[in-house]
Order: C-alpha cells, then structure tokens, then sequence
C-alpha cells in the first residue's frame, strides 16, 4: 500500500488549474478541467485561443485600413472637385485635371502612411502574442533605423523632396518645366523620381533630390514677348496704328482658339540701337502657347509690314558712290522722251566707266 501510494501520479488540485489558466481564455479551464492535464490546456490554447487572437487582430487591422483609406479618398475627393459656373473652357478642363491629379497624388500618400503606420503596430502586437519580447526588436528597429538613415540619405531626401514638391504643387504632369539640365514636359512624378521629356524626344530622369529650382511655364498664365526692330527714318505713329490694327485682327481670330487671355498691348519703343527701334508687343496667353501665339504674331505683322512698305531695321545701304537703278517703268518713260537714263543698272558708279 505505502508502495502503490509512492508510484501514484497526482492529479492537479482545483487551484493548479486555475493557476495554469489564470490568464488564459475559458476553453482552457475548461479542458484543464476536463482532462486534469495542464499541457493539454495549453495545447488547446495554442491551436485555438492564440490563432483567434491573430485572427482577431488581423481582422481588426484590416478593417481599421479599410475605414481609414475610405476617409482619406472621400476627403481629398471633395478637394479635387471643383464647380465652375457655366461652361467650362478649356483652361478650366485644365486646372480641375491639374487639382484632381494633386488631390490623388496626394491622397495615395496618405493611404501609404497608414498602411504603414497599420502594419507595423498590429506587426508588434501578433509578436506578442507569440510570446516574443519586442523590447529589444523595437530597440533593435530604433538602431536599424538609425543605421538605414545614415546609410542612404540621399534616398531618404529625393522621398522628401518629393513629398515636399507634391503638397506644394510645384509642378505636375504635363507641365513644361525648366529642372536646370532638364527642360521638357513632365511625364510622370514619384515620390524619388521626376520623368521629363525634352523637345528631342530625350527622356530625363531627375532624383527629387537633385532639384535645386525648378520653372514652371504652365502655371496659371504665360506671356509672349514680341520685339520688332523697325528703320530709323519710319514714321512711329504710322508704324503703331498699322500694329493696332494687326493686334485687333489677331485678337479677334484667336477668340476661337482661346490661345489669348487678354487683348494684346503695345508697350511703346523698348530701346533705341543703331539698327533702329526696338518696339515691343506683349500678349498674355494661356500656359505653355506662348510661342504659337509669338510666332503667329510675328506672322501678322511681317504680312502687314510689307504690305505698308515698312522696312525692318536696318535699312539696306549701298557702298559710298553707289546709286540705285530707277524702276522699269521710269526708264521705259526717260527712253521714249528721249531724257538720259539716271543709272545704267543697280551697283553702277556714277560717271560710268
């Protein structure tokens, strides 16, 4: 009996089991209770309580994204649009798409944050979970941090940069913009990198980084500079009225085009050089026609000009002792009275030879 009584097993007490799942759910008192087996509890709390809890905390994880990304489209939804009354021009088409981009630009960093912000804190809870002690992880992420930090700044600053260029709209795509080595029209724009297109057709890739200044052509307005050198022996007075009336004709025609904002303007004479007057006329244009509308401008006023005998500057002058021949019809005249021709042909001495 004393023998029998040594070898026995016992059986855990009422107060072992609730000691083994004192900070465990109830299905482990439970089968601790039914089985008598404190590895059994835990074993059931491993298979069953401990993936509920993750699955749990997954759960809640993803639906608190959920909630947050919804929030975030909704708000920065309200952001891009914008009511315009009446119809909209094409200017207006422009700047909503340009604030709609922004507003997605913007809104799918946000959603990159939270996500991040999401996983790495549920991350830290489902290790713990587990057992694991996330003191030193933490402390090891915190040095890990440090050590990434140090190592690629140059890929922590073009993130900055870009985030920084991105809230203050500094350009987007479809803008031509002047990036120092780069000029061209934006085709895409990250977080590190900026894609621009040149009128060649090369394609630049620009680390946000690198970017020291950057000028925007179509932003809000562009101006077209025209500046024509007219003789000094033109009447000033005829030269602007037959400019007023090409600046009317051009005005009216690009109504249709909507290339122009406002009805161009004579500045006046810009400067005085030896080849003549420098007049000067300015047009504000929409965003990136500043050079149609130049171009057509010059077009206009180079028509008109030779149609009013209004020679550019400098006038063509002849070597000293040089005459210019008389026009057909004088000499046909001077030959039929019988007058003595002024000038044989153009680039004759006078007293012929």
């Amino acid at each position: 009996m004393v023998g029998s009584h040594t070898c026995a097993m016992p059986l855990p007490s009422e107060t072992d089991a609730l000691t083994a799942c004192a900070d465990n759910p109830w299905w482990c008192q439970v089968t601790e209770e039914w089985t008598g087996s404190t590895i059994a509890a835990q074993a059931v709390d491993w298979l069953i309580g401990r993936p509920m809890a993750i699955a749990l905390m997954i759960t809640v994880a993803l639906l608190i994204r959920w909630v947050a990304h919804r929030v975030v489209d909704r708000v920065f939804r309200k952001i891009g649009q914008v009511s315009l009354p009446g119809k909209a021009t094409a200017d207006d088409q422009a700047r909503i798409s340009r604030r709609t981009q922004r507003a997605q630009a913007i809104a799918s960093l946000f959603k990159s944050v939270v996500t991040g912000v999401i996983v790495a804190v549920f991350g830290t809870m489902i290790l713990s979970e587990f057992g694991v002690n996330v003191a030193p992880i933490l402390a090891s992420a915190g040095i890990l941090g440090i050590a990434l930090g140090f190592g690629a700044q140059s890929l922590v600053g073009d993130w900055l940069a870009g985030v920084a260029m991105i809230f203050e709209d500094q350009y987007g795509v479809g803008d031509f913009v002047d990036l120092g080595e780069a000029i061209g029209y934006v085709e895409s724009v990250s977080l590190r990198i900026t894609r621009v297109r040149d009128l060649d057709g090369t394609v630049w890739y620009v680390r946000n980084g690198e970017i020291l200044r950057v000028g925007n052509q179509s932003q809000n307005w562009a101006r077209a500079l025209i500046d024509i050198t007219i003789d000094h022996d033109e009447d000033m007075g005829h030269v602007r009225q037959v400019v007023e009336d090409v600046i009317s004709e051009a005005w009216e025609a690009e109504r249709e085009t909507g290339n122009l904002i406002e009805r161009p303007v004579i500045k006046g004479v810009q400067d005085i050089t030896p080849d003549g007057y420098v007049y000067r006329v300015q047009a504000l244009a929409r965003p990136t026609t500043q050079n149609t509308v130049g171009r057509q401008l010059r077009e206009r006023i180079t028509s008109r000009f030779h149609d009013e005998d209004i020679v550019f500057g400098p006038r063509p002058s002849l070597p000293p002792g040089w005459t210019v021949a008389p026009e057909v019809g004088k000499e046909e005249s001077a030959a039929a009275s019988g007058a003595p021709e002024a000038g044989s042909s153009a680039g004759k001495k006078d007293g012929g030879s």
